[in-house]
């Protein structure tokens, strides 16, 4: 191993984080053929759906989306299966290679650390496993909703369960009750952590899915947002953590590698919901909900308009959107879909940019 790596353990934080992402992004590339390959033989195809969550009928999205029907789902397991892996490999595997090197270096790879990564890591799997029960009813025509699927308010308070234990835990165990405002400080905020923690949860895993509807769409933005907080985790000092957002942008890049119009499959519930949840837990452990909110600005849009179409449709019988959430209106308007993802990449380019640097600035 190279003499300078050993000499300055800022360089090996830095080593460790790139490399981790290196390493999830080769493992994800080559597990992704497989896993296709089981979900095409399998017939784990979507299904358009012609009903909205109000039971209305569609009037744009099943006609513009109807060749992509069977095109397969699930394909976010492949995200934390990765992570599986990579955990697998620092526990049982980098040790081997460490003693048979005289590496230390490889030791430090482990990034399964229990006041950095449990918990984003325990959200990852239980989310997932909620997403994943969602799209194979879904796949398979169970469930309450027509044509399958669990209903909204199923899939609701399942998250709301799950969101409500990682808030106790954080409350109570670990004793947060702070808010962190850029350039203004922390704000001791009491019990209303609990909810604040819930609500970012939800608010994430579902904004998450709102915007996973188009070609590449939600894989773009998730891989951004890990990226971004993969520097504000390392900037904090919490070394394990960015290592654990760098090995999920890693495995996000090669899965859009696929995922890119016309995607090969698509991230589905398991993917979306999960790696939302995910993302708002790391945005919790840093305390920096607010930049949360900046990075993923286009999750505020897209939820936001989701819901103004539903409340207009309900209380004034008309829509605000020609369809919803806002990536579809566009796309009825006549938008190619690449054109609406890359441009919605570029969005979040310029907020994740600018999140950083308000996060960076007002650190204290």
């Amino acid at each position: 191993m190279i003499d300078w790596i050993y000499a300055e353990p800022e360089i090996q934080d830095v080593i460790k984080v790139m490399l981790t992402g290196l390493i999830s992004f080769v493992i994800a590339f080559f597990l992704t053929p497989l896993w296709t390959h089981f979900l095409y033989k399998y017939k784990f195809g979507i299904k358009i759906k012609d009903r909205g969550v109000q039971g209305d009928t569609l009037q744009y999205v099943n006609t513009m989306h109807a060749d992509k029907t069977g095109t397969p789902t699930m394909g976010g397991v492949i995200v934390w299966v990765t992570i599986f892996i990579l955990i697998f490999a620092s526990q049982y595997v980098f040790p081997i290679f460490a003693w048979l090197t005289d590496s230390a270096f490889i030791e430090r790879l482990d990034f399964l650390s229990r006041k950095q990564t449990w918990l984003p890591l325990f959200a990852l799997v239980a989310t997932g496993i909620l997403g994943l029960f969602d799209d194979v009813m879904s796949v398979r025509g169970w469930g309450g909703n027509k044509g399958g699927g669990m209903r909204f308010a199923a899939r609701f308070w399942w998250l709301f369960v799950i969101a409500a234990a990682g808030a106790w835990w954080f409350y109570s165990k670990l004793g947060w009750d702070m808010i962190h405002m850029p350039a203004f400080g922390d704000f001791n905020i009491g019990l209303w952590y609990i909810p604040l923690f819930i609500f970012v949860i939800i608010f994430a895993a579902f904004s998450s899915n709102e915007t996973d509807g188009l070609d590449g769409l939600n894989g773009g933005v998730l891989m951004m947002a890990f990226a971004a907080f993969t520097v504000i985790a390392f900037l904090h000092n919490k070394v394990d953590l960015a290592s654990f957002c760098a090995a999920i942008t890693g495995a996000l890049l090669a899965f859009l590698w696929f995922n890119i119009y016309p995607a090969r499959f698509f991230m589905g519930d398991t993917g979306a919901i999960s790696l939302g949840a995910t993302l708002g837990v790391v945005a919790l452990l840093t305390n920096s909900v607010i930049i949360l909110f900046i990075i993923v600005f286009i999750y505020v849009l897209e939820s936001g308009s989701a819901l103004a179409q539903m409340t207009s449709k309900k209380f004034f019988k008309r829509k605000i959107f020609l369809a919803a959430p806002i990536h579809h209106h566009f796309e009825a308007m006549g938008w190619p879909e690449p054109k609406i993802t890359m441009r919605a990449w570029i969005f979040t380019a310029i907020t994740a940019a600018l999140g950083l640097i308000i996060g960076i600035i007002g650190m204290g």
